[in-house]
């Protein structure tokens, strides 16, 4: 039987937390899969996504991420071999540009005691996509997500005007 989705914050997890592994991501409920970068489906839409520097195409920015779409890459030389196309997993990510639906985002970096981790960046809408050719000449479909604002993260609204007495 397959899980009920989770869209937004799992448990007490928070921006900046890191998780060992794949596999604890998974037994905590953040990332499901243990291989696959996006756990979606194509009815309800992306939960979450790893980036994980398989994806010659992807783009990590301070205000957005461009995330590359699964398939086409070869498991051998990383590089894209074929065109992708929009299947399984691949169309949650266009249902949850639809619905607005935000989506856990993790990232493979270096873990403070050496190896690697992963680190939770928060939560991301999906707010857009293209195809066009990747580096390697293939077609790819890339997402634009961009970070949810949080009351917390937020700018102050502006203070009135106070008028001279």
């Amino acid at each position: 039987m397959a899980a009920t989705p989770v869209f937004g914050h799992v448990g007490s997890a928070q921006p900046g937390d890191l998780f060992a592994s794949r596999a604890e991501l998974a037994q905590r409920g953040q990332h499901r899969p243990l291989q696959a970068g996006i756990c979606a489906t194509q009815e309800q839409g992306a939960e979450s996504i790893v980036l994980s520097d398989k994806y010659e195409d992807d783009e990590v920015h301070d205000d957005f991420i461009l995330y590359t779409d699964h398939g086409g890459r070869s498991e051998e030389s990383g590089q894209q071999v074929a065109d992708q196309t929009l299947t399984k997993a691949n169309k949650g990510l266009v249902r949850s540009q639809v619905t607005g639906l935000p989506v856990r985002v993790f990232r493979k970096v270096a873990a403070p005691a050496g190896g690697q981790a992963f680190r939770y960046e928060g939560l991301f809408r999906v707010v857009g996509r293209d195809c066009r050719p990747g580096r390697s000449g293939f077609l790819v479909f890339l997402f634009r997500l961009e970070p949810v604002l949080t009351t917390a993260e937020a700018p102050a609204p502006p203070r009135p005007y106070a008028q001279p007495e």
